[in-house]
């Protein structure tokens, strides 16, 4: 299964989930290939960083020549994640062409509300010439939620008037993402039990089943 992380907006946490998505998948015996195709390479920045054992594979493409090198990786990966970038459009359109599922990481203000317009708009616009081929799945993940926020609360509420799926799982803002990531680790090996963990194995545990039939 193919899953790009992507919004064109900037600091919604695209990279965050993309590693810590891609480690639990591994945690869990899955073959994971992880993407870095934003010019930023900050996915490639964390696997340098790290000192420990490698959990699955990550890679460099930020051309527009994804969903045409795809296929030579296909066959040795359960998943493969795509660290998408923001405003390049045309990569992210190669991105959004070899996926399965684009996973829109957006955070509980509404100006990420407003700005998930162009995204969806985007994943549309690429999916219908693919039609025939693919069905290309979308869904929002509400991202750095606040718990016991207003707008925590309705910005579940505000993302359904996009007709796309809003995920259950939610991940919270909290200071664990940011200890394990300057270790060059996940979430999920810096304390398996905390609360950042279990969301995080949560996202994982339902997009395979809602989503990987």
């Amino acid at each position: 299964m193919i899953i790009s992380i992507l919004n064109q907006k900037g600091g919604v946490g695209k990279t965050t989930i993309s590693i810590n998505l891609a480690a639990a998948l591994s945690l869990m015996d899955h073959r994971v290939l992880l993407i870095d195709a934003d010019p930023q390479a900050s996915s490639l920045d964390w696997a340098a960083k790290r000192k420990a054992d490698t959990l699955f594979t990550t890679i460099g493409i930020n051309k527009a020549i994804i969903h045409k090198e795809i296929n030579s990786f296909i066959k040795n990966y359960d998943y493969i994640i795509i660290d998408g970038p923001p405003r390049i459009y045309d990569v992210a359109r190669s991105a959004i062409a070899a996926s399965d599922l684009v996973l829109i990481p957006v955070q509980p203000s509404p100006y990420d509300v407003w700005a998930a317009a162009e995204v969806v708009d985007l994943i549309n616009e690429v999916s219908v010439p693919l039609s025939e081929i693919k069905s290309i799945k979308k869904a929002f993940l509400i991202n750095r939620r606040i718990k016991n926020t207003a707008i925590g609360r309705d910005v579940t509420e505000s993302l359904s008037s996009y007709g796309v799926d809003v995920l259950k799982t939610s991940i919270h803002s909290r200071i664990a993402f940011a200890e394990s990531a300057s270790e060059g680790l996940s979430v999920c090996e810096t304390n398996t039990n905390a609360q950042a963990a279990l969301e995080i194995n949560n996202l994982a545990k339902e997009i395979i089943n809602k989503y990987d039939k």
